[in-house]
């Protein structure tokens, strides 16, 4: 963001809103403005003049890449970052100098037009982003001035401004909350810009501001915050606000984000914390990282291999040259004109040297300077066209359709080898259920898990008898089936007082947010993530209904409690909040009861709540243990819940501790954190939930169809080991055929040293056990691998071993293992190791890996991997917004890659191959002539054919080629994964193909510049004279066009009418322009040239002859490998040679295969989606279809907010809003 020394600061902005000048700064302020320590920032409120010294950013935001100063010099520097430009500049520069043979005229014009059309993308797209910023910046806010409220463009705000933001506004800069509209002074907000997440989240203002919500109160506020320094932690904020000489601690839920929005609240005020590029939305604006495909890389090899054939001709040419020159070549005149040295008998090393740049020059067009343009075009048309518009790859449920967020890397999508998949929201749906339960050592719910019922289907078990139960009439999250403790039948249970703690803490320990009306039926919850939604849900459904929810209390209506068919509403006053993060893996609330009872209710990962337990209830704990791991076989996602009896003493204590370290302006969450481990310990154990997650819609198919075709599996889960194995099974992932490799740290050993907790014990015996359970199994592997069994390998590992395995000393062995198995499960993982692991595939191996994942934890796997791709799912957006490819559904991989991926490869190949043969034969024939012109640099066609024959007469045809082409259609693409093999192989472009279209382009070079020469000694014009160079040079460059373009037809699989269209016209559009040239150009040597040569039978019977006798080897060399070597799509073609193909052109069907009623909600996918005003960013606004479905003439039904919204928007706004998306 190179512009961000343009955005204004204080001095700019603060006349004309402070009302006074710099020069009255004011000196009563400036003793009290100390200077800024480095470690935090003071920002003094509603007082501009004493924020002046710190001389903070301003709260103008540039996103635009260049200005008018910048954009050429920093323009062509982007583009001479790339070697080929680079290349082509010096080729411009040499046509320049006397050593030159051509015009400059032939390297300038394609260049010139090649950086014109870069730039002019490059100034669209910066241009679009310069407008969205004046959107942005010229957005209204009511602002604090002169004890009132006035209303000013973002731009002008400064640090310590009170400003005003209404409901469904969003947040100009990131605020300190003061105060709400709504009691208590919460407000909700949605963070759906930042991280993609639509459920509300709750913000509350310090009880201590509450007032300053009106005019009056607000203009009279004066306070000082000493916070942290800007950062990009979207979810911590740490400070203190210092009012009427009290501090108090701030925390992230007192900070709103700039890019989030107001809802269900009137209005806020807030105080202006950090502004412009300082904001914490600003401040994540990275770019992802950059990815090259592998056939790009390897196309630098061969366009450094075309140099070094360049060079050699060179050379060769120039030692011809040095040693042709001599004296006794009188006639030539060599020494008349020696001053210019380039061809001076007396002085061969300078004709050497010359000879090369001469040569250089001449020979420069064997690096196709289209070559990239048209990649670039080619690319981006499979993308935008073919990939986001396939009707196999739309989900109809939620009307999302394939999005390529990148064209770069589409051919890397057919040679892929190792895909790493997350669990949840990927492989399973991300619908959580309530489906069992364990209260005081008694397991409930009687249902059979989908995973249960893969594994029954897997060992051939009996499962007809068992049914599903009913869950007809049951909330969404609730499919839980036993009547022992459903309508207040649980107080009949043994352990009755545990189930009413056990729901309690369902129903008073989360985040929730209730939303509606406060009845069971109209009631919605906006939860932080499924799983809490679905316990929630539970507890209402068991009786305890959390209806209502204020800053400070709870309230619950619980039903059966002190007797049955009893229906109360319960408050509990909400004393802490221990939140939940990756860290704790653990969340819990200090609660107090009404009649003074202090509770700690406390839920998280088994792992966690079970080092925090204390001593006694040994049976309950080895119960539950048992009862999770039959949970965990059968699929389900655990959580243990325990609580802790509160004496009033102990907590005053304990509290004190907790708001110094709420209040410590370094390192609070790790003293957060710290005090947390203090009160969370001697828990009481209740038991714990059992969540199923159920398999997406074809899962299993499509990764035994991915296995098929060559493409190894691994699924990295924050899951425990038995449900990890559990699901692989469902997903036929792994089976019983298969040698299973398990390397856990719960084995009896390891829990005895954790129990003893002694760490560095614990450390040394899990890193020995991984050692050598690691050697065991690699010995093994390679004994069955290089056994006759073909036993196929899976490896099973959970995170607290693959923290040892991957330590330099383990990881090659690792690595070793892992690569020889079919199938990986790493269990237990954390984001960063999910990262890890995949980057040691991809460098270790220098494997193509392909990461796949929905949620914020699979960022960094996604980013690690050669391709990622998000899933568009229920965990926000955060990592679509960091793929490169984003799809609906797991089992669209198979679309994905086995057709899109493997044609884009294929066609690509193609491409690239036939720009290095073209420019290779069309060198050569210039190479020859350079024998026949004692190696002077003489040139055989003329400049302009030179220039064109790349960017007109050998341009549309292959681009056809990169489009349209394909071996076979998408069905068998997917009957036959096999296929894909070659794309991981690399079969279609690797130095055998290169070397073997060498070879063709030398032969075919020979045959049209020698057939060209030799025969036209016995050529005769009309008038009986003899043809001249420029003759025999339009001759061999007719037929070369020729050849090249039917060479083009010959590699492709597909002839569609396109094709012919555009080789017939590159050849036609050869002869219009040589028909005009001819003429045109008197002192040229080609003047009447094509008239003379077609009115002689010479001219037709070369036409037809050459490019008939170039073509023949290579007809050959293809009927023979077709018949002795097939490539097995050629065999697949053979199989079906007599079907007829259903996808046109090479295109995927887009209709016929959906109702009406689908195919009007896939209209709607593809219309343009409404660019917000505030963030730049493209969402889809599903409310506004039928405004945008008019206008695209698409049929929808009217509704009540579309009236609205037409009638409030401007005329002069439509345009814009629909004409960029076109």
């Amino acid at each position: 963001m190179s512009e961000r020394k343009t955005t204004s600061k204080p001095r700019h902005s603060g006349g004309g809103l402070a009302g006074g000048s710099d020069s009255g700064s004011s000196s009563r302020n400036v003793p009290h403005v100390h200077p800024q320590a480095p470690g935090y920032r003071t920002v003094f409120c509603n007082d501009r003049e004493a924020n002046y010294l710190a001389k903070y950013l301003g709260n103008a935001v540039s996103t635009t890449k260049y200005n008018l100063v910048t954009f050429l010099p920093k323009g062509l520097y982007e583009q001479f970052r790339r070697v080929a430009n680079l290349y082509f500049l010096t080729i411009s520069c040499l046509s320049f100098t006397p050593v030159s043979p051509v015009s400059p005229v032939t390297n300038v014009i394609p260049l010139s037009i090649v950086l014109f059309v870069s730039l002019v993308k490059e100034a669209f797209e910066d241009w679009k982003r310069l407008q969205n910023d004046k959107t942005i910046n010229n957005s209204p806010v009511d602002l604090m001035q002169d004890k009132t409220w006035e209303s000013v463009p973002w731009r002008l705000l400064q640090v310590g401004d009170i400003v005003r933001v209404k409901q469904d506004g969003f947040f100009p800069a990131d605020l300190l909350l003061l105060a709400s509209t709504n009691p208590d002074g919460i407000c909700y907000i949605e963070t759906a810009n930042l991280d993609g997440e639509t459920n509300l989240k709750i913000r509350k203002a310090m009880e201590k501001t509450w007032d300053y919500v009106t005019q009056e109160k607000a203009s009279e506020f004066k306070g000082q915050i000493q916070c942290e320094q800007p950062n990009n932690s979207l979810y911590t904020f740490t400070g203190n606000l210092i009012v009427q000489k009290q501090t108090l601690p701030l925390g992230p839920n007192q900070i709103v984000l700039r890019g989030c929005s107001l809802r269900n609240t009137e209005y806020i005020v807030g105080v202006v914390v950090f502004t412009g590029h300082e904001t914490k939305v600003m401040m994540n604006t990275m770019n992802v990282p950059s990815k090259r495909s592998t056939l790009e890389k390897k196309l630098d090899k061969v366009i450094a291999t075309l140099f070094g054939v360049l060079l050699t001709l060179c050379i060769i040419g120039a030692i011809g040259s040095a040693l042709f020159v001599d004296v006794r070549y009188y006639y030539l005149q060599l020494q008349v004109n020696v001053e210019s040295e380039q061809f001076n008998p007396g002085n061969r090393l300078v004709v050497f040297v010359l000879s090369i740049f001469t040569l250089i020059t001449l020979y420069s067009p064997i690096i196709p300077i289209s070559l990239y343009v048209s990649v670039e075009m080619i690319k981006f048309i499979q993308s935008t066209k073919f990939i986001n518009n396939d009707l196999h790859m739309y989900h109809v449920e939620t009307n999302t359709p394939a999005l390529a967020r990148t064209s770069n890397l589409n051919e890397e999508l057919g040679q892929v080898e190792y895909v790493f998949s997350d669990k949840t929201g990927t492989l399973t749906r991300n619908l959580m259920e309530f489906f069992k339960c364990s209260v005081g050592g008694e397991t409930y719910g009687s249902g059979v898990s989908e995973i249960e019922m893969g594994v029954a289907r897997q060992n051939a078990a009996d499962i007809e008898e068992v049914q599903r139960p009913s869950s007809a009439t049951r909330d969404k999250g609730f499919n839980f089936d036993d009547a022992r403790l459903m309508s207040g039948a649980w107080r009949n249970e043994p352990n009755a007082e545990m189930c009413r703690e056990f729901f309690r803490c369902l129903a008073i320990c989360h985040t929730v947010l209730p939303e509606g009306e406060e009845t069971p039926d109209k009631l919605k919850y906006q939860a932080a993530s499924p799983d809490e939604a679905a316990l929630v849900t539970a507890a209402k459904n068991f009786g305890f209904f959390f209806y209502r929810r204020t800053p400070t209390m709870v309230y619950v209506r619980e039903s059966n409690v002190e007797k049955m068919g009893n229906v109360q509403d319960v408050s509990y006053e909400i004393l802490n909040v221990l939140e939940f993060n990756s860290t704790r893996k653990r969340q819990s609330v200090v609660c107090r009861y009404k009649n003074g009872r202090l509770v700690l209710y406390c839920k998280g990962a088994d792992t966690v709540i079970y080092e925090r337990l204390g001593a006694g209830s040994d049976e309950i704990k080895q119960i539950t243990r048992v009862h999770m791991e039959q949970y965990g076989e059968a699929g389900l996602r655990t959580l243990c819940l325990a609580y802790k009896e509160l004496s009033e003493d102990v907590y005053e204590s304990w509290n004190e501790k907790f708001i110094n370290a709420k209040s410590a302006l370094r390192d609070r969450e790790k003293k957060l954190d710290e005090v947390a481990e203090l009160i969370e310990t001697d828990l009481n154990l209740i038991g714990c939930t059992a969540i199923e997650d159920k398999l997406q819609e074809g899962v299993p198919s499509c990764i035994e169809t991915l296995a098929k075709a060559g493409i190894k599996i691994w699924v990295l889960t924050g899951d425990k080991l038995e449900t990890a194995i559990n699901i692989a099974y469902a997903c036929k992932l792994i089976n019983n055929e298969m040698k299973q490799f398990i390397i856990s740290s719960e084995t009896d050993e390891i829990r005895d040293a954790e129990n003893r907790g002694d760490p560095v014990e614990i450390a040394q015996l899990i890193k020995e056990t991984v050692q050598n359970e690691l050697q065991k199994y690699h010995e093994e592997a390679i004994t069955i691998l290089r056994g006759t069994s073909g036993q196929k390998l899976a490896l099973l590992i959970d995170g607290k071993c693959l923290m040892y395995a991957l330590d330099p000393s383990l990881r090659s062995i690792l690595l070793n293992l892992s690569l020889n198995c079919n199938s990986v499960v790493c269990c237990r993982v954390s984001p960063l190791q999910k990262a890890q692991v995949t980057r040691l595939v991809r460098i270790g191996a220098n494997k193509i890996t392909l990461s796949i994942g929905d949620g914020a934890n699979d960022v960094g796997m996604i980013q690690a991997a050669n391709i990622g791709v998000g899933i568009s799912g229920l965990e926000g957006m955060q990592a679509v917004m960091a793929s490169d490819f984003a799809i609906a559904q797991f089992r669209f991989l198979t679309d994905l890659l086995l057709v899109h991926g493997r044609w884009s490869y294929l066609r690509l190949c193609k491409v690239v191959s036939y720009f290095f043969y073209k420019n290779l034969t069309f060198t050569l024939t210039q190479f020859w002539y350079t024998f026949n012109t004692g190696y002077s640099g003489q040139r055989f066609y003329d400049d302009w054919c030179q220039s064109l024959y790349n960017v007109i007469f050998t341009a549309l045809p292959v681009v056809i080629v990169g489009l349209l082409d394909k071996d076979v259609g998408a069905e068998l693409s997917k009957k036959y994964p096999q296929l894909y093999k070659e794309g991981v192989n690399n079969s279609f472009f690797n130095w055998k193909v290169v070397g073997i279209l060498a070879l063709i382009s030398v032969y075919q070079s020979i045959i049209v510049y020698n057939f060209a020469v030799i025969s036209s000694t016995a050529g005769l014009t009309s008038l009986g004279k003899m043809l001249g160079q420029w003759d025999v040079s339009t001759t061999a460059f007719t037929c070369l066009v020729i050849t090249v373009n039917l060479r083009l037809l010959m590699m492709c699989s597909t002839v569609t009418r396109w094709h012919i269209i555009s080789i017939g016209g590159s050849v036609l559009l050869w002869f219009i322009f040589i028909f005009i040239y001819a003429i045109v150009f008197v002192d040229k040597g080609t003047y009447f040239s094509i008239y003379v040569l077609m009115s002689t039978i010479y001219f037709y019977l070369m036409v037809i002859l050459i490019p008939t006798v170039a073509l023949l080897l290579d007809f050959v060399y293809q009927g023979f490998q077709r018949w002795l070597y097939p490539y097995d799509y050629q065999i697949v073609q053979e199989i079906h040679r007599d079907e007829a193909d259903t996808v046109g052109a090479g295109l995927l069907d887009i209709g016929g295969q959906l109702s009406p009623e689908d195919e009007r909600k896939y209209a709607f996918a593809m219309l343009p989606k409404e660019k917000s005003k505030h963030t730049g960013f493209a969402f889809d606004s599903p409310g506004y279809e039928s405004f945008f479905a008019t206008q695209q003439g698409v049929v929808a039904p009217q509704k009540a907010w579309d009236v609205v919204r037409r009638a409030s928007m401007k005329p002069k706004e439509k345009k814009p809003l629909l004409g960029e998306h076109h």
